[in-house]
């Protein structure tokens, strides 16, 4: 799974703040990250019991 900060509507609001994104990337100028399935699993799982923050990341529509 990409995610891609760019790519999301709510960039740029205070979803940013309560989004699993920015905790994986404190500190760090990145806005995209690549997880595998076990990883999106992991983070899930974490989320469900209040460990992390859910993925918060909702895409633009595309133009196409």
């Amino acid at each position: 799974m990409l995610i891609d900060c760019d790519e999301c509507v709510m960039q740029h609001t205070s979803a940013c703040d309560d989004c699993v994104v920015t905790v994986l990337l404190a500190g760090q100028p990145l806005r995209r990250v690549e997880i595998d399935n076990a990883e999106v699993d992991a983070i899930e799982n974490l989320a469900q019991a209040g460990l992390v923050p859910e993925l918060r990341l909702l895409k633009k529509a595309s133009n196409e």
